[in-house]
């Protein structure tokens, strides 16, 4: 049931949408500094990365100037990305290693090698 919606199209739209979130909420978060307004939780915004948002968040840090020097945040985030990059690579190698071709795939075999006399053309 639950590869039903684990599609790959599902699974990029639901990654552009988050994406999408954390890129608003930093430029939102931005606006309702500049007036004095009750801000985002900083967990919020990192919340959104770790859901997989992590490149909306560091594009709306660096188009909104937002929390660019905000520390422990940015090292929070860096962590939160690192990770990310860590688990994908982990994954994609997982993927590679126990990836199995099915036999309607698999290359034909080769048919033996044959003794074949040349005669040289005159």
């Amino acid at each position: 049931m639950l590869n039903h919606f684990l599609t790959p199209t599902n699974i990029a739209t639901a990654l552009i949408a988050i994406n999408f979130i954390a890129f608003a909420a930093f430029g939102l978060d931005k606006a309702k500094a500049r007036r004095g307004q009750y801000r985002i939780a900083e967990s919020t915004l990192l919340l959104f990365a770790v859901l997989g948002g992590t490149l909306g968040a560091y594009a709306g840090r660096a188009l909104f100037r937002h929390k660019t020097r905000k520390q422990p945040f940015v090292g929070r985030l860096h962590s939160i990305a690192l990770l990310q990059v860590l688990l994908l690579g982990l994954g994609c190698a997982w993927w590679v290693l126990t990836a199995r071709v099915h036999p309607a795939q698999a290359l034909p075999k080769a048919k033996p090698a044959t003794a074949r006399h040349h005669t040289k053309r005159r």
